[in-house]
């Protein structure tokens, strides 16, 4: 998949990743690769 735009958590970086669970566009410092989700719904929160 390709993504342009920026992280929807950071705003900042470029967006590289989409959560399955919660559909945002995230940035690497946001995506937990363990949990495959966001930074939020990796941490239990969305």
């Amino acid at each position: 998949m390709s993504l342009t735009g920026l992280c929807q958590i950071c705003e900042a970086a470029t967006a590289e990743h989409v959560c399955d669970r919660c559909g945002r566009a995230v940035c690497d410092d946001h995506w937990d690769e363990a949990a495959g989700a966001c930074s939020g719904c990796a941490a239990g929160r969305s």
